[in-house]
C-alpha cells in the first residue's frame, strides 16, 4: 500500500502543510524539520507526486473558494493571494461567488464540492446545522462566520474599531452613525456600539441593509438630514457609496461629515477624498485561510480556531468635527 503524506506528517510529527512545504517550498521550512521530514519520507518510501497522489487518494489537488460577492474590490485581493498561497502549496483554488443568497450558496456548495478536497466558505449565510452537517462530509473552513466545531478563521475588528473611536474622539466627534451591512442575526451593530460609547461617542445604528454601494448612498441622505458628524460604514464599498452622495448633496468631507469605513481596498486609498479605513490584511487573511484548509484536510482538525487582527489608516475623509 502506497505511503500518504497523512502518514508522513505523523511519523515527523508536523502537519500535513508542511509536509506540502518541505517538498514544494522548501525554503519556507526550517532546515532541522526540513531534515526529519525527508528521512521519514525515505525511510517510509514516500513520493512526492502530486498526481499519482491524487489518483490514488481521490484528491483532486484543488480548494475550493466561495465568497459573498466576487464584485467587491475586497475579494480580488484574497483571490490573488490564496491562489499564490495555494499553489505553492500544490494546490488550484476555484473560486465562485453566491450574491449573498442561501439558496444559491447550497447550489454552488453542492456544485464546487464534487471538484475540490476542502471548501473555504466566506461569511455564509447557511444556518448552523446544515454547516456542521457540511463539515462532516467534507473538510471546511469558515470565515466571518462562528460555528463551534467548524474549522474557523475570525476576522477580530476589535481593535481597528476601538482606534477609530479614539481617532473620532481626539477630533471632537460625539455622535457617529454606523451603517450596518450586517444579517440581522449579527450582533456587530451592539459590539461596536459598546466599543464607542467606551470612548465616549454616541453610535447610533441604520440598517441591516446589503454590504453594498447603493446602501451608502441611501445612508448618506438620511446622516444629512440628521444631527451626526461621523459616519462608520460596513464596509470600503458602503463608504464609497456614502462619500459619493454626500459630495452630490454638497456636504463637506470632512469638514461637515467624517467617513470611516473597513477593509482597506485599493479604491480606499484613490478615492476623493482618501478614506480612512480599518485594514484587514489581504495577504495574511488568505494565507492563514489556505493554510487552515489545507491541515484540515490532512488531519480534519474540526473546531480549530485562527484569529487575524485590525488596524485604523487615517486619510482624508476624516477630520475636526465641525463646530
Amino acid at each position: 500500500m502506497a505511503v500518504t503524506i497523512k502518514q508522513v506528517a505523523s511519523e515527523a510529527g508536523v502537519s500535513v502543510s508542511t509536509v506540502s512545504r518541505a517538498f514544494t517550498a522548501p525554503d519556507q521550512v526550517q532546515p532541522q524539520t526540513l531534515r526529519r521530514i525527508q528521512e521519514v519520507a525515505a525511510r517510509l518510501g514516500y513520493s512526492p507526486n502530486p498526481a499519482a497522489r491524487s489518483l490514488r487518494g481521490g484528491r483532486t489537488g484543488s480548494l475550493g473558494l466561495i465568497i459573498p460577492d466576487i464584485a467587491n474590490p475586497f475579494f480580488p485581493p484574497i483571490i490573488k493571494a490564496m491562489q499564490a498561497r495555494a499553489r505553492r502549496l500544490g494546490y488550484t483554488v476555484l473560486t465562485a461567488d453566491t450574491d449573498e443568497r442561501e439558496f444559491d450558496e447550497l447550489e454552488t456548495i453542492a456544485a464546487v464540492s464534487k471538484q475540490v478536497d476542502g471548501l473555504i466558505l466566506w461569511a455564509s449565510t447557511l444556518p448552523e446545522e446544515r454547516l456542521r452537517e457540511l463539515a462532516a462530509e467534507m473538510p471546511i473552513v469558515l470565515v466571518n462566520r462562528q460555528v463551534d466545531g467548524v474549522a474557523q478563521l475570525r476576522i477580530s475588528l476589535s481593535a481597528g474599531i476601538a482606534q477609530a473611536a479614539e481617532h473620532l474622539k481626539a477630533y471632537g466627534h460625539t455622535r457617529c452613525v454606523f451603517v450596518n451591512g450586517s444579517p440581522a442575526e449579527s450582533s456587530r451593530g451592539k459590539s461596536i456600539r459598546a466599543a464607542f460609547e467606551s470612548h465616549g461617542v454616541s453610535l447610533s445604528e441604520l440598517g441591516p441593509y446589503e454590504p453594498r454601494f447603493e446602501t451608502g448612498v441611501h445612508a448618506a441622505t438620511l446622516v444629512a438630514a440628521g444631527e451626526a458628524t461621523a459616519v462608520l460604514a460596513h464596509n470600503d464599498l458602503v463608504a464609497l457609496g456614502v462619500l459619493h452622495q454626500l459630495a452630490k448633496l454638497g456636504v463637506g468631507v470632512p469638514s461637515q461629515v467624517s467617513v470611516i469605513g473597513i477593509d482597506d481596498t485599493l479604491l480606499a486609498a484613490t478615492s476623493t477624498p482618501s478614506l480612512t479605513t480599518i485594514r484587514i490584511s489581504a495577504d495574511e487573511t488568505a494565507t492563514l485561510a489556505a493554510d487552515l484548509l489545507i491541515d484540515t484536510i490532512g488531519v480534519r482538525s474540526e473546531g480549530r480556531v485562527v484569529e487575524i487582527g485590525s488596524r485604523l489608516i487615517p486619510r482624508a475623509s476624516t477630520g475636526p468635527a465641525p463646530s
